[in-house]
């Protein structure tokens, strides 16, 4: 048997949870990023069922705030024993969808039986960075980011990258700001409804507890956001409301294979069916999505994106999902059900793990067999997308 029939290779996701996602020095900034994961970690392993020495291994994905190992420390901060380790990913906003794909692809190798991966970030809390200085006895300069690529290919801030996605796709002013407010919308609608209370565990804090995320807005209208100006090149059609807040949060989920969700008893999960990352030009980096999913159905030539349930791609920038949808053949209207990152936010490392969430609560309550694509642009010039599809492990085969 190999490891697509096998069901002790087969990879599922059997719990998935997030907290809210604050504004940047809003409701959560006073909360470290490994204590936002440690929360999510605590409660999976009390839900699930696992018993907390039975975990293989913690991976959480980060982009800004890891000075050490964000993942062990969280491990330990969850209270889970010491003989459990973790490993911090760092493939900048794809980090946390790069661990989930990781602990799958640990899944399928055997290696191990259960993993909770995920992602966290808290741009209240990020690190200043400080650039040496060239001669001895300068000061070191402070930086806004890493560095992506060598000055040589070019190295675009995310914003102004975002414009040249918007001019190399023709994309106007009104289109990305018609889609901006339909996130919020979509976002709002559901909030109202209910849609987000199962996948959010309430952070506390000082001022009491968080339970919704800070940045979908009711009143969110076309003639606000024509109002704003562009924010990275003058004349430009990118603005803060048409590009994602800068955000804290976290998200984790619990993979373990067919066979122990089984014995488990686990009435849903999502099957991790494959995964791919692929370069693309970090001067045109929000179309990264567009090289991965070619190759993702370079090995599954099956795989038809029309007939697709759920697709949760990442809103950094509308202009850079616009784009990359326009070239995929992807309808945006089937993208988002519940908005995306530019009115719930986006909380860099931990962002595509709440891509997963998503799926994961929009297919429990759909209730039939569905497929879905967890999709994302990331800094550097790379993209990700996963694929997924769901099943009822308690029901025979």
């Amino acid at each position: 048997m190999n490891a697509l029939s096998d069901p002790p290779r087969i990879p599922v996701i059997i719990a998935a949870l997030r907290t809210p996602i604050g504004r940047v020095g809003g409701s959560l900034a006073a909360i470290e990023p490994a204590s936002l994961a440690a929360l999510l970690i605590e409660r999976i392993v009390a839900d699930s069922g696992v018993a907390r020495a039975e975990v293989d291994d913690v991976l959480v994905g980060n982009a800004a705030n890891s000075a050490g190992n964000l993942a062990r420390l969280a491990a330990l901060e969850a209270r889970l024993p010491v003989s459990v380790p973790g490993v911090t990913v760092d493939r900048q906003c794809g980090s946390g969808l790069e661990a989930i794909v990781l602990a799958a692809r640990l899944i399928q190798a055997g290696a191990g039986r259960f993993y909770l991966a995920g992602g966290t970030e808290s741009a209240s809390r990020a690190h200043l960075r400080l650039r040496p200085p060239l001669e001895r006895g300068g000061q070191p300069q402070p930086v806004s980011r890493a560095r992506m690529a060598p000055d040589s290919i070019g190295d675009p801030d995310m914003g102004v990258a975002a414009e040249n996605v918007a001019s190399a796709c023709g994309l106007s002013r009104e289109r990305q700001d018609r889609f901006a407010l339909e996130s919020h919308r979509r976002a709002v609608a559901a909030e109202t409804a209910g849609r987000f209370a199962r996948e959010i565990v309430a952070v506390r804090t000082a001022a009491g507890a968080v339970s919704k995320d800070e940045c979908p807005r009711a009143n969110a209208s076309a003639e606000t956001l024509a109002r704003l100006k562009p924010v990275f090149v003058r004349d430009g059609t990118v603005t803060a409301g048409n590009a994602c807040p800068i955000n804290d949060g976290a998200a984790m989920v619990l993979v373990t294979s067919l066979a122990e969700a089984r014995r488990l008893g686990v009435p849903f999960a999502l099957q991790f069916i494959d995964a791919a990352t692929a370069g693309v030009d970090p001067n045109l980096l929000g179309l990264g999505p567009v090289p991965a999913m070619a190759k993702l159905r370079s090995r599954n030539p099956a795989l038809d994106l029309a007939a697709v349930d759920f697709i949760e791609f990442n809103e950094a920038f509308a202009s850079q999902v616009l784009g990359s949808l326009d070239r995929l053949g992807i309808s945006p209207a089937c993208v988002n059900r519940d908005g995306g990152a530019i009115a719930l936010g986006h909380p860099y490392g931990a962002s595509g793990a709440i891509l997963v969430v998503r799926l994961f609560s929009q297919m429990l309550a759909a209730g039939s067999d569905s497929e879905a694509l967890a999709m994302m642009g990331i800094g550097g010039g790379m993209g990700i997308v996963a694929h997924f599809r769901s099943l009822r492990p308690d029901q025979p085969a």
